[in-house]
């Protein structure tokens, strides 16, 4: 997968066409991934083995993040570093998030 562009639109659609996915992924280059997640009711995501940036599309809640809740809201960005525990929890309907992982597998971020 090789691209450099990806509309919100084209995001919706390819998530849609997703049967029983919550998430689609749209881009991929070296170690880094963006995809498309739009969780419904629930979010049952467990720790991932790189860092993933978030940045909310639509929606607002609070975010979970290594024992500690966070209200989000669009716009926002929220990090998580490889293995911590986290999940999006009484979001609204409308919630979507480009999620971007990166880094080599387990990395270790730095927060400036």
């Amino acid at each position: 997968m090789n691209r450099y562009h990806i509309p919100l639109n084209e995001a919706i659609t390819a998530l849609q066409k997703e049967t029983g996915k919550k998430f689609a992924v749209l881009m991929q280059h070296g170690t880094m991934s963006v995809e498309y997640f739009a969780p419904y009711k629930t979010d049952t995501q467990t720790p991932h083995t790189q860092d993933e940036l978030y940045i909310i599309v639509a929606g607002s809640g609070t975010f979970f993040r290594n024992c500690e809740r966070i209200k989000f809201s669009k716009g926002d960005v929220l990090f998580v570093p490889a293995g911590m525990e986290h999940r999006f929890e009484n979001f609204t309907e409308d919630f979507a998030t480009w999620v971007i992982f990166y880094g080599r597998q387990g990395g270790e971020a730095t927060i400036l």
